[in-house]
C-alpha cells in the first residue's frame, strides 16, 4: 500500500513510518517538505505520490503558544486537515486523522472516561482548532478515521516524561512540582503506531478513541517513570492552580477505547506496562539524550 504520512518527523510520525515501511510504500514528510496549511503544495504531493492511505500526524501542538499564535494553530490543526482530506476525497484515498482529548473540557469525575459519544466542549484554541480539524475531515473524506489519543510519548522529540527525567538528572535535590488533580493515560507512541497498523485492513470509519489503558495524575506517572528508569528525584504533587498555565487544560483526559475494544481491534494495554517496555528498550537511550 502507497501511504503518505504527515509530521514524519514528529514522535508519532516517526514511529508510524518506521513501523509501516516494513511492509508498505511510506512517504514521510515533515513539515519542510510538506506544510499540509498549504493547499497548493499539499495537492502536489498527492498528485506526485498518489497515495492510497493518509496518516496525519502533523499538528501544532504548542497548548500554550497556540493562545497567541492562534493563527498558526488554526492554519496547522484545522485548516491542513481539511486539505489533505479534499485531497484524499479526490484520488478515492483513506484518511487517519490524529486528534486529541482536548476536544473535551474534562469535567467528567475522574473515576468516569470519555467515549466516543460524548458531548465536545474545548477550553483552549488547541482544543478548538483539532476539533475544527475533526469536523473538516468528516466533512470532506468519506473514508475517514479520526483517533483521538493523549499523553503521548516516545523516544524522539520532546514530551513530559523526558522534560522529567532531564530536569530530575540536572538536579536530584531540586524540588519539582508536578500537577496532581489532572487524570489521563500515558500513551506510547510505538504502541499507538501499532495500533494503526492494526487498523490498515480495517473499514471502521468515524471516531475513534486510542490511548493506554488505566490512568494516573502527571504526578503518579512521573513518580512511576522514573521510579522505573532508576533515577533519583524530589517530585512534589501540586494542583492546577499551583501551576497556572496559558491554556486551560482538561481536569480529565481519560479516554475509553470503546469502539477498537467492541470492534476487537485494540492492541492497548496498561500505561505501566507500556513505561515498563519503554523503559527495558530505551533506558540507555533516553539517559543519553537527557
Amino acid at each position: 500500500m502507497k501511504i503518505l504520512i504527515t509530521g514524519g518527523q514528529g514522535q508519532l510520525g516517526h514511529d508510524v513510518s518506521s513501523l509501516l515501511g516494513r511492509n508498505h510504500h511510506v512517504m514521510a514528510c515533515g513539515s519542510k517538505e510538506l506544510d499540509i496549511s498549504d493547499r497548493e503544495q499539499v495537492k502536489s504531493v498527492f498528485f506526485a505520490f498518489q497515495p492510497e492511505l493518509v496518516v496525519n500526524c502533523a499538528a501544532y501542538t504548542a497548548v500554550d503558544n497556540c493562545e497567541k499564535e492562534k493563527s498558526l494553530a488554526w492554519a496547522v490543526n484545522a485548516l491542513g486537515p481539511e486539505h489533505l482530506a479534499v485531497q484524499a476525497e479526490e484520488l478515492g484515498a483513506r484518511i487517519i486523522h490524529i486528534s486529541t482529548d482536548y476536544v473535551f473540557n474534562g469535567n467528567k469525575p475522574h473515576t468516569q472516561s470519555y467515549t466516543e459519544n460524548d458531548f465536545v466542549a474545548p477550553l483552549s484554541e488547541y482544543g478548538k482548532s483539532k476539533l475544527a480539524g475533526e469536523d473538516a475531515v468528516a466533512a470532506h473524506c468519506s473514508n475517514h478515521l479520526i483517533l483521538r489519543t493523549a499523553w503521548l510519548y516516545g523516544l524522539r522529540g520532546s514530551n513530559f516524561l523526558k522534560t522529567m527525567l532531564r530536569l530530575s538528572l540536572a538536579d536530584p535535590q531540586r524540588q519539582l512540582k508536578v500537577v496532581d488533580d489532572q487524570y489521563g493515560s500515558l500513551t506510547w507512541t510505538a504502541t499507538l503506531a501499532r495500533q494503526i497498523e492494526a487498523l490498515l485492513p480495517s473499514e471502521m470509519v468515524g471516531i475513534a478513541h486510542a490511548t493506554a489503558t488505566e490512568s494516573s495524575t502527571w504526578y503518579q506517572g512521573a513518580c512511576y517513570f522514573l521510579d522505573a528508569m532508576g533515577v533519583p528525584a524530589n517530585l512534589s504533587p501540586c494542583s492546577t492552580e499551583e501551576y497556572p498555565t496559558p491554556a486551560h487544560r482538561p481536569a480529565n483526559s481519560i479516554l475509553k477505547n470503546h469502539r477498537l475494544e467492541e470492534a476487537g481491534l485494540s492492541v492497548f494495554t496498561s500505561w505501566k506496562d507500556d513505561i515498563d517496555r519503554f523503559v527495558a528498550l530505551h533506558r540507555d537511550d533516553l539517559l543519553n539524550q537527557a
